[in-house]
């Protein structure tokens, strides 16, 4: 291989590095239906192509206490408006194409936030 050859092989990869890694945070959603239901309530609230970036709050009135994951990513919901976890309540780690549900005494997942 002659030397000017080498140079631009090596040229187009570090390009396509480069480009590949520029782009790799930006506009990325979850792929797949994340699914939320309140207590003994039949409206169900899906999000789909969800920001991997950020707080999401969950859009029921008194919180979500069912949740299916039929993403391609991992969720944590936590109890708070805004992905907080006060005096050291963790959130809740949801694995892809799981679900979960509150115990009866517990309460309402507020907001979400995406692992990525």
């Amino acid at each position: 291989m002659s030397h000017s050859r080498r140079i631009g092989v090596i040229t187009a990869a570090a390009a396509l590095l480069l480009t590949a890694t520029a782009c790799s945070g930006l506009g990325r959603s979850t792929v797949g239906m994340l699914t939320f239901r309140g207590h003994d309530s039949p409206v169900e609230l899906s999000y789909s192509n969800t920001s991997v970036n950020g707080c999401h709050r969950i859009g029921l009135p008194k919180g979500a206490t069912h949740v299916e994951n039929n993403t391609l990513v991992d969720v944590v919901l936590y109890r708070t408006l805004d992905c907080t976890t006060p005096l050291g309540n963790d959130g809740i780690y949801v694995a892809t194409t799981l679900s979960n549900v509150t115990a009866p005494v517990s309460l309402p997942w507020r907001s979400f936030s995406v692992i990525h």
